[in-house]
């Protein structure tokens, strides 16, 4: 039961998968329900993605995975249709918040003793400072992004802006890990980017635009354009080492303004 949820960073936590398996749907369901309802889940605390490898039969893969809180979790499970399946793991998924909070609230420090209350105490001291700290550098670097970042970029144009980036695989990575594009050609040399319905208006929008043709009918052209919310998104994936990179990369995340800035 223990394995279904696990502390990370000092949080209960159980992911998109363990739900899944507990439920007995396909993971890609249950991620797209994250992804519909991102905005209730987000009240309780920002939902965290990675990236987690698994075996085909056609080698090692990746596919993205969510990271739920005890409180993402539950409302998770109302959004799910009922059934005995469903019924059970949610007591499952109870029972293991429970037990995991129960286990650490054995693990505290003995506060009868001065010595090890006051060690408790300094730990917890810096962490909160080390925290106040991200947290300001995080603002920082929000404020900075959104001094220069402008409206209509498209994600290759952000891209050439962050040093290392594989410019080339900006739009395949926004469709095959963060499922925000999709490809609505059917030619496989071709690629005509639109935006997912999950992602449009909050990372991404779209300009449309009129191509004429000689001798044809003139058709719409759709271009994905990034919102400040996509451009946030992806500047903080490129600072977790997630983006695609080139192979002459230097190992140097640096951003152009942002030097500039300093």
């Amino acid at each position: 039961m223990s394995s279904i949820v696990s502390i990370i960073d000092g949080q209960s936590v159980t992911t998109s998968l363990a739900i899944a398996e507990g439920v007995g749907n396909p993971h890609k369901s249950v991620i797209q329900l994250v992804r519909d309802y991102l905005d209730d889940l987000e009240e309780f605390g920002g939902v965290a993605f990675e990236n987690a490898p698994f075996e085909t039969s056609g080698g090692a893969q990746t596919r993205r995975i969510a990271l739920l809180n005890e409180q993402q979790a539950t409302l998770l499970m109302t959004y799910m249709r009922n059934n005995d399946v469903v019924r059970a793991f949610k007591k499952t998924l109870v029972k293991a918040f429970f037990e995991l909070a129960k286990s650490s609230r054995a693990q505290l420090p003995n506060f009868s003793d001065p010595v090890e209350a006051a060690r408790a105490w300094a730990d917890e001291k810096e962490k909160s400072n080390v925290l106040a700290i991200e947290n300001k550098a995080k603002d920082e670097r929000i404020q900075k992004l959104e001094s220069f970042f402008q409206p209509g970029m498209t994600i290759t144009a952000f891209g050439k802006m962050l040093n290392g980036v594989n410019c080339a695989q900006m739009n395949n990575y926004c469709c095959d890990q963060l499922d925000w594009l999709y490809n609505e050609s059917r030619s496989g040399n071709n690629k005509r980017w639109r935006v997912k319905s999950y992602a449009r208006d909050r990372y991404l929008t779209e300009t449309n635009r009129s191509i004429g043709q000689h001798g044809g009918d003139p058709f719409i052209k759709h271009e994905p354009k990034l919102l400040i919310g996509g451009a946030k998104k992806l500047y903080d994936l490129y600072l977790g080492g997630e983006l695609p990179m080139k192979k002459t990369w230097n190992g140097e995340l640096t951003h152009m303004k942002f030097t500039v800035a300093a």
